[in-house]
């Protein structure tokens, strides 16, 4: 277990240094100069260069790329000249210090994902804060239900096989992967939250919390979820439904159900107790996978339901060059991604004895 969870490790913090290198150039190649964006039409010469000092921007490409490694890692390296880019300022590193030296100080701190350019002085970390758990809700509601009728239609679909059911299943199974994401929320937001507004009661868009007429309280509006969510779904469900219905075919057809049914045993015990936990591998591959995914492709659907969220947070970022937050929160979400698979290879062990963990 130990070497597993070492190499894990390993394999996860090379991952999340090939993305933040990939993520650091690929935004710093693009046209625009983001002191000038942030200047708008105040710019003048020396306003332009105090920006560029701040943020490091008068700086070749190479140092930039380092001092941004040394504000993400939990180890870094801060001068103690105060006119230095990498002084340590309380009012932007959470540090401990671990050495004083004459001109550096070495400390422990929380990664540091820097400031929005849009946002005046507000943290990357409290924007991802901020909106990532109305993200989190959306992508969970969504993998639960496509799980919970993927499931049940992918199991409906096996013991019928070949029958009328099984390929009216398959045909919107199929058709649920086809659709894309942005189209089928376009579709149902108009459908439901506008044409029959008066029978379901749902809203075309909005978020979680909802601001009062006078701006002072604010309630939860979990009906807003309800949409987007299910919009979110319709593709691991489709994925959910097939997977199911292949694996549970081919768990049918083996010995061990064979001499089950040999037994003695009832129908429903052969299907729930030993070919339904043995069908699984495949489906635990496929949530794993989507509920990733749903955390990151997220975007179109959170900003077509106008639901505050990073999606939402991340297609803002980009229309106004927002780099930090669209950076910072890439990062975060590869992150997830890396938790997730780790958490996988330790639940595959646990449902199939099969699989060794080394």
């Amino acid at each position: 277990m130990f070497n597993f969870l070492l190499k894990k490790l390993l394999y996860s913090l090379l991952v999340i240094y090939g993305v933040l290198t990939i993520v650091f150039f690929l935004f710093n190649v693009l046209p625009g100069d983001p002191a000038r964006m942030m200047l708008d039409k105040r710019e003048d010469s020396e306003q332009l260069a105090v920006i560029k000092k701040k943020y490091g921007f008068d700086r070749p490409i190479l140092i930039q790329y380092l001092f941004y490694l040394n504000d993400l890692s939990p180890l870094s390296f801060h001068s103690t000249d105060k006119d230095k880019f990498t002084y340590l300022d309380n009012s932007k590193y959470s540090a401990y210090k671990l050495i004083n030296l004459e001109s550096l100080t070495i400390v422990l701190k929380k990664p540091y994902l820097r400031t929005s350019f849009v946002k005046s002085n507000f943290k990357v970390s409290s924007i991802i804060k901020n909106t990532f758990p109305n993200t989190f809700l959306l992508a969970l509601l969504a993998i639960v239900f496509g799980l919970t009728f993927g499931l049940i239609f992918g199991v409906f679909s096996a013991l019928n096989k070949d029958s009328w059911l099984d390929r009216i299943i398959l045909y919107f199974s199929v058709l649920g992967m086809a659709l894309p994401s942005f189209f089928s929320a376009i579709i149902i937001a108009w459908v439901f939250g506008y044409l029959l507004h008066s029978f379901t009661g749902l809203n075309m868009t909005g978020s979680l919390y909802e601001i009062d007429d006078y701006g002072i309280g604010r309630t939860i509006q979990f009906k807003n979820v309800i949409l987007p969510a299910v919009t979110l779904g319709i593709r691991p469900l489709a994925v959910i439904i097939q997977l199911s219905r292949n694996s549970l075919l081919e768990v049918l057809s083996m010995d061990f159900i064979r001499t089950a049914k040999a037994k003695g045993l009832s129908r429903f015990v052969i299907i729930f107790k030993h070919a339904m936990w043995n069908s699984l591998n495949p489906v635990i591959t496929a949530v794993s996978g989507w509920f990733a995914s749903l955390l990151a492709g997220a975007v179109f659907v959170e900003y077509i339901f106008a639901w505050n969220g990073l999606g939402k947070e991340i297609v803002d970022a980009l229309n106004n060059m927002d780099l930090p937050v669209v950076m910072g929160s890439v990062i975060f979400i590869s992150l997830i991604f890396v938790i997730i698979n780790i958490l996988v290879d330790l639940l595959y062990a646990w449902i199939d004895p099969r699989v060794r963990i080394e």
